[in-house]
């Protein structure tokens, strides 16, 4: 009677002793950051030529950031990154089984503790077909600005230094050792990709 998925393992009753390492099914790469328009001319090229295309002969890039590209069967997607933690949630026959973070990108730390006590976190995938055998999500824990003020306030209220900034404040909660400590400071999850399927 005691499913892992219950409702009642979102908080656990024992803080965790440390952290295991875990090895990546598939590498969990970092994003690069861009600051110019010309880096990102650079980048496209690049994408370009891994795919064998040629660069555009005139080099006329005007329509480089209009919503239309020009039909060579490339496509881009850009969204606003949410800065915070990388997580990947494996779930093995729909259930969450495990949680690492990035870490060296072929090794993170199962956080699997603190993956639970976040609510955008399903413990049990719904639907009506079955679930893949194996399915890993990735995305991005973080801590939403007014949950950041909210705990900074508690914290001063408190005696205690007023966090920096949300994603390092993100980044030590999700490595608490205490289940219960990370529930109050009430985590979100979105996810933007998957590893293993």
């Amino acid at each position: 009677l005691d499913a892992p998925d219950s409702p009642t393992k979102r908080v656990g009753g024992e803080p965790i002793e440390g952290f295991e390492t875990v090895a990546h099914a598939v590498p969990m790469l970092s994003i690069d950051n861009t600051y110019s328009a010309d880096e990102v001319r650079a980048w496209i090229a690049r994408v370009h030529k891994s795919l064998g295309r040629a660069d555009d002969e005139d080099g006329d890039d005007s329509g480089l950031f209009a919503p239309s590209a020009p039909d060579d069967g490339t496509r881009f997607v850009c969204e606003p990154k949410i800065d915070g933690v990388a997580l990947s949630l494996r779930y093995e026959e729909g259930r969450l089984v495990r949680a690492l973070t990035r870490g060296d990108g072929e090794k993170g730390d199962d956080v699997s503790h603190a993956a639970r006590t976040i609510r955008a976190i399903p413990l049990r995938l719904q639907g009506e077909a079955a679930p893949p055998e194996v399915l890993e999500i990735r995305g991005e824990v973080f801590i939403p600005r007014p949950e950041f003020e909210r705990i900074n306030a508690e914290r001063e209220a408190g005696g205690l230094d007023p966090f920096m900034n949300p994603r390092n404040a993100c980044a030590g909660t999700i490595k608490q050792l205490d289940p219960k400590a990370i529930a109050e400071r009430r985590l979100r999850f979105i996810a933007h990709g998957r590893g293993a399927v």
